[in-house]
C-alpha cells in the first residue's frame, strides 16, 4: 500500500484547529512541523514539567497530513478548510508521495547499539552485543524514558560506573525504563529498587528488568511507602529535572543512609546552582561531571546531615 501527504503551511493561529479538521475529514495522521527548521528562525518548543507549550505550534507551522494514495485529497483540504472558517484558496497546498517501506526495518535502522563509559553498551534486541564481554543491556527504544541515549543518563551510568556500588543498597528515584536500576544491579549492587509515579514506566522497567536478568524492585511511590522495605540506602540516583528535583530535596536527601550518596542528574550547567542550594541544609552537592550542557550533582551524606533531614 502507498500514501499520499498534504502538506500545509500555515500560521500557529489555524495549525491546532486545521489538524483536527483534517483528522476529521479523513486524513489517517496528522504532524505539525516549524515551517523554519534549519533556518535562523527555527523555533525550539520545549519545557520542563508544568512549564510545557500550550500548543505545538510554530508561528510558521507546517501542517503535514497522511493519506491513502486513492483518497480525493483537494476534498480533504477543502472540508477542512471550511470546517475553520477558511476557503479551498485560502489553504495552499502540495502533496508528497510516500513510498511503501518496510517501517519496521527502518525503524529498527535508526537505534544501534550505544557504548557509554568504558565498558556499558546498550544494545537493541534486534542487534548482537558489539562486545559480549561488557556490562551489556538489552533495551529496546518504549514509552519509558532511559535507552542511554540522552546525556543525563548517559552521566548517571557514568557515575555507576565510576562508583560501583558492590554489595551496597540503590535506589533509582524516577526509574523510566529501569536502565540506572540495572546498572547499578549489574555493577554488583546488594539490592536495588525503582520508584517512578507513571505506572507505564513501572511495567516496562520490569519488562527490561526480567529481560535482562536483573533482580530489581519496582513501585510508584505509595506502594513503596506500604511496601516494608528499609526507606533509606547507601546510594540514591535520580535523573528528573531540575524544578521537580528541587521540590524534593528533603525527601531524596533522607533516603539517602549516613555516609551514602546522592547523584542528581537531569540539570542544566546554568541550573548547578540552584539545585544545590535546595540540596545544602542537607547535603553538599558539587558538579561531578558536564556533557552536552548537562551535568551530574553528586555529594555524600554525613551522620548528622541524615538525621536532620528525617
Amino acid at each position: 500500500m502507498s500514501w499520499t501527504e498534504i502538506v500545509i503551511e500555515v500560521a500557529r493561529t489555524h495549525a491546532e484547529s486545521l489538524s483536527d479538521a483534517l483528522m476529521d475529514a479523513g486524513a489517517l495522521s496528522v504532524s505539525v512541523e516549524d515551517a523554519d527548521f534549519g533556518t535562523d528562525a527555527e523555533q525550539p518548543l520545549f519545557g520542563e514539567p508544568g512549564m510545557e507549550p500550550k500548543e505545538a505550534a510554530w508561528e510558521n507551522s507546517r501542517v503535514v497530513a497522511l493519506t491513502s494514495a486513492d483518497a480525493d485529497q483537494t476534498a480533504i483540504v477543502a472540508a477542512a478548510a471550511s470546517t475553520v472558517g477558511l476557503t479551498a484558496s485560502d489553504v495552499k497546498f502540495t502533496l508528497r508521495k510516500v513510498e511503501d517501506q518496510d517501517w519496521v526495518r527502518l525503524t529498527q535502522s535508526q537505534f544501534e547499539p550505544i557504548h557509554i563509559g568504558k565498558n556499558i553498551w546498550v544494545v537493541p534486541s534486534w542487534h548482537d552485543a558489539p562486545d559480549p564481554d561488557a556490562l551489556v543491556l538489552e533495551l529496546d527504544p518504549g514509552l519509558a524514558f532511559g535507552t542511554g541515549s540522552h546525556p543525563t543518563t548517559r552521566l548517571c551510568m557514568e557515575w555507576l560506573e565510576a562508583n560501583a556500588p558492590v554489595d551496597l543498597t540503590v535506589l533509582d528515584y524516577g526509574c523510566g525504563s529501569g536502565i540506572l536500576a540495572m546498572v547499578a544491579k549489574k555493577l554488583g549492587a546488594e539490592k536495588v529498587i525503582g520508584i517512578d509515579i507513571d505506572p507505564q514506566a513501572i511495567e516496562s522497567a520490569v519488562f527490561n528488568t526480567e529481560r535482562n536478568h536483573c533482580d530489581v524492585a519496582y513501585y510508584v511511590p505509595d506502594e513503596f511507602a506500604e511496601s516494608g522495605h528499609a526507606h533509606t540506602f547507601d546510594v540514591v540516583v535520580a535523573n528528573i529535572l531540575a524544578n521537580p528535583l528541587k521540590l524534593m530535596a528533603p525527601m531524596l536527601a533522607g533516603r539517602v543512609n549516613p555516609g551514602g550518596q546522592l547523584v542528581l542528574s537531569g540539570v542544566l550547567a546554568t541550573q548547578v546552582d540552584e539545585v544545590a542550594a535546595a540540596y545544602a541544609p542537607f547535603i553538599a552537592l558539587t558538579v561531578w561531571a558536564e556533557h552536552e550542557g548537562w551535568v551530574a550533582l553528586a555529594g555524600r551524606s554525613s551522620a548528622a546531615q541524615s538525621s536532620d533531614s528525617n
